[in-house]
């Protein structure tokens, strides 16, 4: 097949700028090849505007290609609020994105994503009907889709310890590196498949109830990369996967939740050359965003639900895609990604 190597530039970048709600930040459209642009609207505290962008830039490109490997009919989207640094009025603050969203006619579908939540998103929805993660209706998608993103690591954490360790999750200890909504429901669903959990979690009080629920073993973050287990799962922010870090690495697989995990592509050619197993993170993750697209698109909870936990069948086309080129799996599924992008039809232009 042709390779689609070349990184694919943004459409539009709508900086985000109203002083009197405290609203900055920066909203990036990738591509609407496939479909209007989804992705969710994070809100961070950034020690620069430019760091902002960066960060949008680089989610934003995950969802294009998060989105198109999912099979999903959207494009990818990013929005990257920061967190004023005083006091402020969220819900003035998140009406206010709304409206910027609104302004984009329907290029643009948000959601939640790391600091926002459903109560941010129906602020939002007074500006706007191009949000999801709103509250479900009965038999119908929609809510947090943290656990929906969790299990689809689940499954995914599945096929990569039986392909590259001849076993199930009940005979393995996974590290879990942050205890958010993603990663806690993870350690719950790990839990439950009879996993061995070591975690790391800045907020004491969670680590404790991980603790307490899981049995799990808590130790510092700087430590846990080096934590003696079978499977490392990233679930705070990108970039963990450094030169340094992947040179410390005990696990024989890493699998998380984490969005951009790899500093740089140069990080998984080596963690291959470790012969450590990665599961490229917007192939695993796509639960939250399949249950956005459920939600958006009006499809049921069942069928939601199926193309969610087909998450692992997807990675495993991905590594039998890398083994026959003989290239890593991150590589792999970028090729994939890229080129359903460029099969994609020209949009016709989308509604309002």
């Amino acid at each position: 097949m042709p390779e689609f190597s070349a990184p694919v530039p943004p459409e539009e970048v709508l900086r985000l700028d109203d002083p009197q709600s405290g609203l900055s930040g920066v909203i990036v459209i990738h591509s609407t090849a496939l479909g209007p642009a989804a992705g969710g609207c994070r809100f961070h505290r950034y020690a620069s505007d430019a760091d902002a962008v960066t960060d949008a830039l680089r989610l934003a490109e995950g969802m294009s290609y998060k989105n198109a490997l999912a099979g999903l009919p959207l494009g990818g989207g990013k929005a990257v609020v920061r967190m004023p640094d005083g006091p402020f009025d969220r819900t003035a603050l998140f009406r206010a994105f709304g409206r910027a969203v609104a302004s984009l006619g329907g290029r643009y579908v948000t959601a939640e994503d790391v600091g926002t939540s459903v109560s941010d998103m129906q602020c939002v929805a007074d500006s706007t009907r191009h949000v999801a993660g709103l509250p479900a209706r009965v038999g119908a998608a929609g809510g947090d889709p943290s656990p929906w993103t969790a299990l689809g690591v689940l499954r995914s954490m599945e096929v990569a310890v039986q392909r590259h360790l001849g076993a199930s999750l009940s005979d393995v200890t996974v590290a879990v590196q942050g205890l958010g909504h993603v990663g806690f429901a993870l350690c719950e669903q790990l839990h439950d498949a009879g996993a061995r959990l070591v975690v790391a979690e800045p907020r004491a009080e969670v680590a404790a109830e991980a603790a307490r629920r899981f049995g799990a073993s808590v130790v510092a973050s700087e430590e846990l990369v080096s934590a003696k287990a079978e499977v490392f799962a990233p679930c705070a922010l990108g970039g963990v996967l450094d030169a340094v870090a992947v040179e410390r690495i005990q696990a024989a697989v890493v699998c998380g939740a984490a969005n951009n995990q790899l500093a740089s592509p140069a990080q998984g050619d080596a963690l291959l050359a470790r012969g450590i197993l990665y599961a490229p993170d917007y192939v695993v993750n796509a639960g939250g965003i399949i249950n956005v697209a459920a939600e958006h698109l009006g499809w049921g909870v069942d069928e939601a639900r199926a193309r969610v936990e087909a998450t692992g069948e997807r990675l495993a086309a991905v590594l039998d895609h890398a083994a026959a080129e003989r290239i890593a799996p991150h590589a792999a599924a970028d090729r994939l990604a890229r080129a359903a992008i460029a099969r994609a039809p020209r949009q016709p232009g989308l509604a309002a």
